[in-house]
């Protein structure tokens, strides 16, 4: 047993520390927040973030003096003994121990967190803008220590997200004059390597989905998902309008976006396939008038997919129709020309004719509504 210079056993100290704050938190546990009062919350709350970014102080604090634990599980660091009794996945683990390392090396930081100024999250985020300084070509000794001075008051007036922001262009607050070319260098090197990060993946999930993940060079993924809202926020004015409850925004947008991609100009597209981008449905007139008729969405089945025969009627709301003529082997035998059931003007006349969509119950504007016809050869309307 190791006894300090004061004959006070460390061990002692840490353990009655731990149980008082195990004692305390119990004894917050056993009341019910429910009969506290507004200012009791909110001070609870404040001190609590407070005390969570000095619980993160000490907690890294003892991490970077782990290697002794490491020398015993005969890992390179504690990850390994935290992976094993903590159940902590191992990159987590590394990753907090890489800050805690990180943060041995700024002092102000450190501090920051120990004062409980600086959250966790924001620690991180000021670790990594400063070793990006560190590794800067350009940068002093004096430019770091400066930069650091303002990143740690900044954690006081900014979230963790916002501080990351500041964080990138931290070197212009230090020293405008001097790293303006290299901060506008480092921009064009980012965008360029987004160009190269560029990717779409798109995939069918054989359950009446298509999967698609991707990334997008900031300007370009702005763009998107502006036009993507755009599309999901009328939908979801409507919903509001009518004090129905709201779909997950997941799913407004989701829909935005299937929106966004069938009001597309045909005429704008290029030429894909030979032909103007198109997508095939092939349906006979019989399963067409069918109330559950099947078609196939592409050429064939081989190379398309099977829809219900209202899904095609929904998409040939808007679409080129080319009427074949098949034999018995599909052997084409007439091919018509190409033509839509519906054209500017007649939406226009139904417009005038009718102020929103007919459905039973739907006031959806014109302008979110498909025409339709209620059969072949009767009236028409317009339908979201």
């Amino acid at each position: 047993m190791s006894i300090d210079h004061w004959d006070t056993n460390p061990g002692d100290l840490v353990s009655s520390a731990l149980a008082a704050i195990e004692t305390s938190l119990q004894q917050l546990h056993a009341m019910d927040p429910t009969y506290w009062h507004t200012s009791q919350k909110k001070d609870f709350l404040a001190k609590v973030e407070k005390l969570q970014a000095q619980q993160a102080a000490l907690t890294l604090r003892v991490l970077a003096a782990s290697g002794d634990i490491a020398a015993e599980t005969g890992d390179k660091d504690a990850s390994a003994w935290m992976r094993a009794e903590l159940l902590v996945d191992k990159g987590a683990a590394r990753s907090q121990i890489k800050l805690a390392n990180a943060v041995t090396k700024y002092e102000l930081v450190a501090a920051g967190l120990a004062e409980g100024i600086v959250s966790e999250a924001k620690a991180r985020v000021i670790t990594k803008a400063l070793d990006k300084v560190d590794a800067d070509p350009i940068a002093t000794g004096e430019d770091l220590v400066l930069a650091e001075k303002l990143l740690v008051e900044y954690a006081t007036q900014f979230t963790a997200k916002e501080l990351r922001v500041v964080g990138k262009r931290i070197l212009l607050e230090v020293d405008p004059a001097r790293f303006e070319a290299a901060e506008a260098k480092a921009l064009l090197a980012e965008e360029e390597r987004a160009q190269q990060k560029t990717a779409l993946r798109v995939w069918d999930n054989h359950d009446g989905t298509i999967g698609f993940d991707g990334v997008l060079p900031v300007s370009i993924g702005m763009r998107f998902k502006r036009l993507v809202e755009a599309y999901a926020q009328p939908r979801k004015q409507q919903l509001v309008d009518k004090g129905a409850p709201l779909p997950p925004w997941e799913r407004m947008m989701g829909q935005g976006f299937a929106r966004l991609i069938e009001t597309i100009d045909p005429n704008v597209l290029p030429r894909h396939g030979g032909d103007a981008t198109v997508v095939n449905v092939v349906i006979s007139l019989e399963e067409l008038r069918k109330e559950l008729g099947t078609a196939t969405l592409g050429y064939d089945e081989t190379n398309g997919t099977t829809i219900t025969a209202a899904e095609a009627r929904r998409m040939a709301c808007n679409a080129t129709i080319i009427p074949w003529v098949l034999g018995g082997d599909s052997e084409v035998l007439d091919a018509g020309r190409a033509s839509r059931f519906f054209v500017p003007i007649q939406r226009k006349a139904l417009r005038l004719q009718q102020k929103c969509c007919q459905a039973e119950g739907c006031d959806m504007p014109p302008e979110w509504c498909d025409a339709h016809r209620e059969d072949v050869g009767a009236s028409s309307r317009v339908a979201a």
